[in-house]
């Protein structure tokens, strides 16, 4: 089931001339495999992301870390 809004772009975009029409499906295919292949990815790096997460914490209690705004000194 569509919303109102996309609904309503659908609309629009059959106005549209076709060559238009496909260059805007292929533009929303694009970014419906992006968000999946970035949901995907994520989904499998949650563990990874906590290793480096307590890395980076541990890192920053030896006082190995120093402030963003000193980092060019």
């Amino acid at each position: 089931m569509l919303t109102r809004l996309l609904e309503k772009a659908f609309h629009e975009a059959a106005k549209l001339p076709a060559e238009e029409q496909d260059a805007l499906a292929e533009r929303i295919l694009a970014e419906i495999e992006s968000e999946q292949r970035w949901d995907e990815l994520m989904a499998g790096s949650q563990d990874l992301l906590e290793q480096w997460a307590k890395e980076a914490l541990a890192e920053h209690r030896a006082g190995k870390t120093i402030p963003v705004d000193r980092a060019d000194r």
